[in-house]
């Protein structure tokens, strides 16, 4: 059964690549340095090389403050083609450069068993099984086999979806915990790229309240909130989200410790404003947990392990009414782009990790009139930027 299960995904794909595709096409050079025909090597090789994302602002949310984010980028290549990935670890996921490039250590010797990377679906959960944490680290992987699958077939995952780019909400600009000319400074930058403005609230009655009435000083743009776990009592919570449903606030992430499952729940069902799950909703299997308690979840690749998962958490959360938002942590380009490819399908995305680092390596995804659209290039999209010199190198 395993071998004709293989076989029936394997012809699945090659179909769907052959009715978008001519032969010609399916084999053609996709730009980015890939080889023009393939090379005879088909092996999935892994390759990694350990990165420091640099802030442009200091970004402090309502637990902790930071001005550079460990990253390890990866790359897979096979068949003279390459795929990129990335694992960004803030410091609350518990990963770090050290773990990460030891679980890819351990995750290669594995990945070179598997003779097509068409299958992500047993690959990822080959890899899945070899440690039970490490999801920043997996999703590297997820992310690389899937931009380089995508330049293989010559499609981005959005079209090869079925997803229409054309239907991708307003994307979100981060404000955090700031000083009042800190906040005045990054509301006039979004306003003036059209952006929505996420808001990162739950310390101080004082202090939150500040925030947005600053912001309003200078822009009537719609607000999201993501008070990070930050608030304890469900009746405060409530009477904050009351006050900012006078504000055009049209969302509420996280309100309330991930643990105080009832009393969200309590709050959704009153709230005026959707409650939707971030911290409390890790993987797939969370979604059914949340179902009931939380309008809908904030998905994340570095905390679901990749695409693949992620793709499964919104066939479930759409099959549960729930409503869908993509969110990202402080990122490259390389994930942006690969967040993107869902983004046509959610209420909200908040895909600006990007944008907040001064030394972004790639680019791909674009903003246009505050809506991201992702790149209609094969795979991810991904270019590298001018004057980049990334070594990547496997460690045996």
């Amino acid at each position: 059964m395993t071998d004709r299960r293989t076989f029936l995904k394997s012809a699945g794909l090659l179909t769907a690549a052959a009715a978008l595709l001519s032969p010609s096409q399916i084999f053609a050079r996709a730009k980015g340095g890939f080889s023009s025909k393939p090379n005879g090597k088909k092996e999935l090789e892994l390759e990694w090389c350990p990165f420091t994302a640099k802030m442009k602002h200091v970004f402090t949310i309502s637990n902790s403050s930071r001005s550079t984010t460990p990253i390890v980028l990866t790359r897979i290549t096979y068949d003279g083609y390459v795929g990129y990935g990335e694992a960004a670890m803030p410091p609350y996921l518990g990963e770090t450069t050290n773990s990460a490039i030891d679980y890819l250590k351990k995750a290669r010797p594995f990945l070179k068993t598997f003779k097509d990377p068409f299958m992500i679906g047993e690959i990822m959960a080959e890899m899945d099984a070899i440690t039970t944490n490490n999801c920043a680290a997996k999703a590297s992987i997820d992310i690389a086999l899937h931009d380089l699958v995508g330049n293989m077939i010559g499609q981005p995952w959005w079209k090869i979806w079925g997803f229409n780019p054309k239907n991708c909400p307003y994307n979100s600009f981060t404000v955090g915990l700031a000083s009042r000319e800190e906040v005045l400074e990054k509301a006039k930058e979004a306003a003036a790229e059209g952006h929505l403005i996420k808001v990162k609230l739950g310390r101080t009655e004082e202090q939150d309240k500040m925030m947005i009435n600053t912001i309003r000083e200078v822009t009537d743009t719609t607000i999201c909130i993501d008070a990070n776990q930050g608030w304890k009592d469900k009746h405060y919570a409530l009477d904050m989200i009351n006050w900012l449903a006078t504000k055009n606030v049209n969302m509420i992430e996280q309100p309330m410790p991930k643990l105080m499952l009832e009393e969200t729940g309590w709050l959704t069902e009153r709230s005026p404003l959707p409650i939707m799950a971030d911290e409390a909703c890790q993987r797939l299997t969370d979604v059914k947990k949340l179902y009931g308690h939380y309008s809908g979840i904030n998905i994340k690749l570095m905390k679901c392990t990749g695409l693949h998962e992620a793709r499964e958490m919104v066939s479930l959360a759409q099959a549960l009414g729930m409503k869908l938002m993509i969110g990202c942590m402080t990122e490259t380009s390389v994930a942006i782009a690969a967040g993107a490819q869902i983004a046509p399908v959610c209420e909200w995305t908040d895909l600006d990790g990007n944008w907040l680092i001064a030394n972004d390596v790639f680019h791909s995804s674009t903003v246009e009139d505050g809506r991201i659209v992702p790149s209609s290039k094969p795979g991810l999209g991904l270019e590298m930027n001018k004057g980049v010199n990334l070594k990547y190198a496997a460690e045996e």
